[in-house]
């Protein structure tokens, strides 16, 4: 994402990366210190643009080993918010706004939780990701 807001690990494509996979690998092991290979990959995400800059955003689920030991990167990275799911999957926690831009509707979403705010392209991808988890948890 970008500098000063609340992002997934993640970065841009560098031409040593085979993939955009490889590039997200790259990004968290820098990022966050999550080795790959402690990464089960379930999937990739639709691509989601960034509204302000019009990045493409390419998201991948994975699972990880819990607890995990998190390094963080000092210059690329403040702090982590871990969310449980179920939190996430409280509604009352979510709002959501209908914005227009550049002539366009666009839903913008904010998660709260703790004493953190989720918002931007970080919560778009969460919804994206929460409403795939709810249908293959035989919600709605």
């Amino acid at each position: 994402m970008h500098k000063g807001e609340i992002s997934f690990p993640g970065g841009a494509y560098e031409k040593e990366d085979a993939t955009l996979l490889d590039t997200a690998l790259r990004e968290s092991a820098e990022e966050i210190g999550l080795s790959p290979e402690d990464v089960e990959l379930l999937g990739e995400m639709d691509d989601i643009q960034t509204i302000g800059s019009n990045f493409v955003i390419s998201p991948f689920v994975g699972i990880i080993p819990w607890p995990y030991k998190f390094r963080l990167g000092p210059w690329e990275v403040d702090s982590i918010i871990e969310v449980p799911i179920l939190a996430l999957l409280d509604t009352s926690c979510r709002s959501q706004e209908r914005e227009t831009r550049r002539g366009q509707v666009i839903n913008s979403y904010s998660y709260y939780y703790q004493n953190d705010v989720i918002w931007g392209a970080s919560a778009r991808i969460l919804y994206q990701f929460l409403d795939i988890y709810n249908r293959a948890m035989g919600g709605k």
